[in-house]
């Protein structure tokens, strides 16, 4: 093993010996590379003639660029010509974590590590893979889960994925949960956590979340060793009263010495910028401190650094321009609302009885997507064909489910939607 990777391993061990032993054997190993052509390359930083990183400069020392690119970007050269940091910009990563605070007011004082950059949140769900998970652990999801999973941590990693039933009396079955938490006896856990849930488009109760911090604290105190993934790429986007508004992580975070919560977000879907890739991975645990985040975080950018060097400057630049800008909390807002009225539509068009003929709805409230539950003897894939084929409606079918994405819908074309699924089904149903 790699003198620095020991040297991160001793550090997380004396300050958490439950954290150390959660690592997998990949994450036991990994370490950001401070010697060798980094190291050279930050002593090197400010020297007259820098010729260590592999770039290209101008003459006048600004970095090389064609300018049929450059003349399209309103930003300074240097914010997006040149590598990122594999830990992403410092700036970037200052402000994110600012934004955690400011919107889960109950973390005040609380500590955390700084956040890590990703490109996004598929790459920041791999990293957490990668960090905490060895061949065959067991990944706790519920059966309506986000099927990238199976890509991002069982082909890339051979976790197994293994499920708990989601719903139960129009909302979340904590019976379930519990029992596959405390199924397998004693030791190391992981649970994914995905609010608002893709696909379901659910997100606990203020009541339902306690209770499912309470189950994770109760596991916690015989012993268990749990690693909470908090998957928070639809956060913020909530429709009803009496819905969680803090991230889980708020409460998971600061829960029990046995208790590491990773928390997976980033800007893709709560600042309607796909293309950007820019995520982020943050930790937190009980009685942590900065040492303990420290190595946590170089470990984490060395596993991007082996993985693909560091996500892309020149997102992390323009998003922290419109984080900084006055109007960005305005234009949230905007967003925000027309998100809540396509929500709005899809529960008025519900209410008419006639749907519950070929499909009814599973519970949902926030985020992209909601679900419907096909009626007995129609198959999912037959009605979306026919949806294609015949209304010209997309949709996605996961068995006897149809996912919606009414975040991709205008208001105004909500009603057509339902119809035709109806009339698709009447179709299929003969």
């Amino acid at each position: 093993m790699n003198p620095q990777a020991v040297e991160l391993n001793s550090i997380i061990e004396e300050k958490s010996q439950v954290v150390f032993e959660l690592l997998s054997e990949r994450g036991k190993k990994i370490f950001f590379p401070k010697k060798g052509i980094l190291g050279q390359t930050a002593e090197a930083k400010g020297t007259k003639i820098n010729a260590t990183i592999g770039a290209a400069v101008e003459d006048d020392g600004t970095p090389m660029r064609l300018e049929t690119i450059a003349s399209k970007i309103a930003l300074d050269p240097s914010l997006v010509f040149p590598y990122a940091p594999s830990f992403g910009r410092p700036d970037i990563r200052a402000k994110w974590k600012n934004m955690i605070y400011d919107k889960n007011p109950s973390l005040k004082d609380v500590v955390l590590s700084l956040p890590v950059v990703t490109n996004a949140l598929t790459h920041g769900i791999s990293m957490a893979g990668y960090m905490f998970l060895n061949p065959e652990d067991e990944v706790i999801v519920p059966d309506l889960f986000w099927g990238n999973y199976n890509l991002t941590l069982t082909n890339a990693y051979g976790a197994a994925i293994t499920k708990f039933n989601l719903f139960k009396n129009g909302g979340f079955d904590l019976e379930a949960f519990e029992a596959k938490l405390n199924d397998g006896g004693i030791g190391k856990k992981v649970v994914i956590l995905n609010f608002p849930n893709n696909p379901s488009g659910y997100t606990p109760t203020e009541a339902e979340q306690n209770s499912i911090v309470e189950i994770i604290k109760a596991a916690a105190e015989k012993g268990n060793k749990i690693v909470t993934i908090i998957d928070d790429a639809y956060f913020g986007l909530v429709y009803e009263a009496g819905i969680a508004k803090e991230s889980i992580f708020a409460s998971l975070c600061q829960l029990h010495e046995n208790v590491l919560a990773v928390k997976v977000d980033g800007a893709t879907k709560e600042d309607y910028v796909w293309g950007f890739r820019v995520g982020f991975v943050t930790y937190g645990i009980k009685n942590g401190d900065a040492e303990l985040y420290s190595a946590l975080e170089s470990k984490t950018a060395g596993a991007i650094r082996g993985n693909i060097s560091n996500a892309a400057n020149i997102s992390q630049s323009l998003l922290l321009a419109a984080f900084e800008s006055q109007e960005y909390a305005e234009q949230k807002v905007t967003k925000y609302n027309i998100m809540q009225r396509r929500y709005d539509a899809v529960k008025e068009t519900l209410q008419d009885e006639k749907y519950k003929e070929y499909f009814e709805a599973l519970p949902y409230n926030s985020g992209y997507f909601m679900c419907v539950k096909l009626a007995e003897g129609l198959n999912g894939d037959e009605v979306r064909q026919v949806l294609i084929d015949k209304y010209s409606i997309g949709l996605i079918s996961l068995g006897n489910v149809l996912r919606i994405a009414f975040s991709a819908v205008a208001a105004a074309d909500v009603k057509e939607m339902f119809e035709g699924i109806y009339n698709a089904c009447k179709e299929c149903k003969k």
